[in-house]
């Protein structure tokens, strides 16, 4: 024998009851033997309560609801049965809603509505449906009977949540079933007492229903019908990438609903547990899925963990004070106080110091809590043992679950590690010794990110999800969002990156998609779709969404921008950027930039802001980390300027070679803002606060290379004619530079032993590095103890696009490896 059931969501409407009815019609031409049990249509049994409470009211209102709950009864008769079927259901049904308004009438009469009426006015949803479903079985060929539960289970009289006389229960389901082989259709939800007084057996009293019936059977299996495919890893409203737990124990089962999956209900459990009764959790919108099997047996899977689970809103007491330690009787008290209260405790943990015990509770009771313990404690608070209890509010408890976690070490370690590096703070920690679980209290705020972090680490080890908010599409923002369509595939089978851009920016518009922003048609969605552009919004946005693995990329040469960079990484989320500002201002706002982002453990990344794509803070930063000692570091640091005096030979006109540098876009709008050497002064900064100097852009003096006419023109056309003016003079200097055998360079240098930064233009002969630089590339030497003799060299291209985003593409990759580990 089979006993399945099926929730309000599966009998919601005709349409979805003609889908089960399929369901149980392949059961019985297959020739199993099962029993159905029946909740109320969707949505009944809150209306029934409301009328309840309408009449009790005094409302008349009430009479418009009846209306429309017996019209619906009364609709699903005609549309599930017909022939002479239909008047004789429709008859019935319409006597028992008599019975129904004329209670109500009483109700609304006395202006009272006990608990006892309650249990009664609800029994008819129930009722209803199993009736009507019952005689649309019958027209489908299943031969089916309808069943009253109150006739056999048998309660006490603790109206709204009886509990189920056993002894009396068994053997009348063991009789009726004997006695009557049809199918039979049964409410759930419902019983009787002794004398034949309607109850309700509580929340999760249908599936109840079904485990009672099973269990005094002894049943082969119990099938749970709802609207999701089985018990999931999580919550799929708050973890978009939950999936089904295909097997799973009671005491897993127990715990996944204790701590807030709503597949199931802990109650329901006890017969089958007791019975060792297996049960499916099968979805009625998707019959052919397996679903979850729930047995004894621990299954063999892969994953320590079998699944996450919540509660969302608690609120945590403390109780503390140096008279507890080694007071024995102080947690009976305690628990005492609250149980006297009827306060229910979620969840319990105490240091071995004894000086303090932590529980949650619901926090609607918080306060009637602290009542109830402090006057317990009322002599120790008056003579200061024991402090006034501590309350915390918006917080919620979450849960690793699964039998195969014990005697597998580093469970533990993979779970802090998870919620620490997306910035996730625990507020207390709980784990049983049967190893079964593992749970901490976190900020409510944070639960969805919590959850999504450690599913991603027990679960989706394979495969991490990076949340990226971009701002700026200018030239490097476009390219790089190019390069992550181009290499999504790759970063997925390869690396098991999957990287979503859900914010995005222009100068104008923003734009937000928590499912990621589709890549192939960014423009377009962000023309139609975004939002007008406000950057402390925009940040704002991104805290709120609180996404694991969030990483804020800054494309742009703003000075307002990284003003929020304390902020963003004070939001445990990491930054990449290629703007220079932050780390070439003031070194004090340098220095608590990458304070902030060791402290919230987050990286902050900005190797592009020297060399684009060249590998010279990370190779700086490798060279200090081993032990070597930085003694001079010399740059070519600017493509333009390398363009401009690679280019540069004796007889060539200096002022053309500009020109030409400005044509091709190596330079700024303005050349004098490379020529002036700003660019580099910033370059050289961020090098030498990388090697522990704490300079600031004052202390790096620049030998101008233009003359002050030019370098005053009113404009750039007046900059030029100034600057032909000079040709002599630049040609000149080719000239004695080219006579000796060098070449002119224009070179930044840190030298670490006088604490000197210095840029200017020199005359370097054929033994030195920089001699035979070509095109726009960039070289930045390394002096060191271990490379004294001959230094390390990094050359390549030091400005561009392609290599920029590149450079910003690898810090992604870097940042998501780091936070996958």
């Amino acid at each position: 024998m089979k006993v399945l059931k099926f929730g309000g969501s599966s009998v919601g409407t005709p349409e979805r009851i003609k889908g089960l009815i399929s369901i149980l019609k392949k059961y019985h031409d297959r020739g199993d033997q099962f029993t159905v049990v029946f909740s109320a249509f969707s949505g009944v049994t809150d209306s029934l309560l409301d009328m309840s409470r309408r009449a009790a009211a005094g409302d008349e209102s009430w009479r418009d609801a009846f209306e429309k709950f017996a019209q619906r009864h009364q609709d699903a008769i005609f549309a599930l049965v017909g022939g002479q079927d239909r008047y004789h259901i429709a008859t019935e049904m319409e006597r028992s809603h008599t019975s129904l308004a004329n209670m109500l009438s009483g109700v609304f009469l006395v202006r009272e509505a006990s608990p006892r009426t309650m249990d009664y006015v609800v029994s008819f949803g129930e009722r209803s449906s199993s009736f009507i479903i019952a005689a649309a079985m019958r027209q489908a060929g299943i031969p089916a009977s309808f069943l009253d539960a109150r006739k056999v289970i048998k309660t006490n009289d603790n109206f709204v949540n009886a509990k189920v006389d056993f002894a009396a229960t068994y053997p009348l389901i063991a009789k009726h079933y004997a006695e009557n082989k049809e199918v039979q259709v049964v409410t759930g939800f419902i019983g009787s007492t002794a004398d034949g007084l309607t109850t309700t057996l509580g929340r999760g009293g249908s599936d109840y229903t079904a485990a009672i019936i099973a269990a005094g059977l002894d049943a082969a299996s119990i099938e749970i019908w709802t609207d999701v495919d089985g018990v999931l890893t999580a919550d799929p409203r708050k973890v978009r990438k939950a999936f089904t737990i295909p097997r799973m124990t009671y005491a897993e089962a127990m715990e996944m609903s204790h701590f807030g999956a709503k597949v199931i209900y802990p109650p329901t459990l006890q017969p089958a547990l007791q019975k060792r009764i297996p049960l499916y959790i099968k979805n009625t919108f998707n019959p052919d899925f397996e679903g979850t099997y729930i047995s004894e047996k621990s299954s063999q899977s892969e994953h320590p963990v079998s699944g996450i689970s919540s509660i969302n809103k608690v609120a945590m007491l403390t109780l503390q004070g140096g008279g507890m330690f080694g007071v024995p009787g102080i947690a009976g008290r305690l628990f005492g106080s609250l149980a006297k209260s009827g306060i229910s405790v979620i969840l319990i943990t105490q240091g071995s110091s004894e000086h303090s015990i932590t529980f949650a509770i619901p926090p609607e009771v918080a306060k009637k809590a602290k009542q109830q313990v402090e006057a317990e404690f009322e002599y120790e608070i008056e003579k200061g043992l024991v402090e006034p209890l501590k309350i915390e509010e918006n917080l919620s408890v979450i849960a690793i679950i699964g039998e195969n976690m014990r005697y597998r070490p580093g469970i533990s370690g993979r779970m802090f590690q998870a919620l620490g590096k997306n910035g996730v703070n625990v507020v207390a920690i709980a784990q049983g010794s049967s190893e079964l679980n593992i749970s901490v209290v976190v900020a409510a705020a944070d639960e969805a990110k919590a959850m999504n972090a450690l599913h991603e680490a027990f679960f989706l080890s394979d495969t991490k999800e990076l949340h990226l908010f971009m701002v700026g599409v200018g030239l490097i923002g476009s390219t790089l969002i190019e390069q992550i369509r181009e290499q999504a595939a790759f970063l997925k089978e390869k690396r098991g990156l999957e990287i979503k851009i859900v914010g995005l920016t222009n100068s104008k518009q923003m734009l937000f998609d928590e499912d990621g922003i589709d890549l192939a048609n960014w423009k377009e969605l962000l023309s139609e779709k975004g939002e007008k552009l406000s950057l402390p919004q925009f940040v704002e946005r991104m805290q709120g969404l609180n996404l694991s693995k969030s990483i804020f990329l800054d494309n742009t040469a703003s000075a307002e921008l990284p003003q929020f960079y304390e902020e963003i990484l004070g939001s445990s989320i990491s930054i990449s950027t290629p703007n220079k500002q932050a780390t070439s201002g003031p070194f004090e706002q340098y220095q608590r930039l990458k304070a902030v982002a060791a402290r919230r453990g987050v990286p902050f990344l900005y190797e592009t802001n020297v060399g684009a794509g060249l590998p010279v803070i990370g190779t700086l930063e490798d060279l200090i980390t081993s032990g070597d000692r930085i003694l001079k570091i010399e740059g070519v640091l600017s493509g333009t300027m390398s363009f401009i005096f690679n280019n540069f030979k004796p007889g060539q006109s200096f002022s053309a070679i500009v020109r030409e540098a400005k044509r091709l876009g190596y330079t700024e709008p303005d050349p004098r803002d490379d020529l002036g050497g700003a660019d580099v002064r910033r370059k050289l900064l961020i090098l030498a606060r990388e090697a522990g100097l704490p300079l600031e852009a004052s202390d790096v003096r620049i030998k101008s290379i233009l003359p002050q006419a030019a370098q005053d023109a009113p404009n750039v056309d007046a900059f030029f004619e100034e600057l032909e003016k000079a040709d002599a003079h630049f040609e000149q200097m080719a000239a004695d530079a080219a006579a000796e055998g060098k070449a002119l360079r224009m070179i930044a240098s840190l030298d670490k032993a006088s604490n000197e930064a210095t840029i200017g233009l020199r005359a370097v002969d054929a033994s030195h590095p920089f001699y035979s630089l070509s095109g726009s590339d960039n070289m930045i030497v390394f002096t060191t103890e271990r490379y004294k003799e001959r230094p390390l060299v990094v050359r390549g291209p030091g400005a561009g696009a392609a290599v920029t985003a590149a450079g910003v593409f690898a810090e992604v990759v870097r940042i998501g490896s780091y936070l996958g580990n």
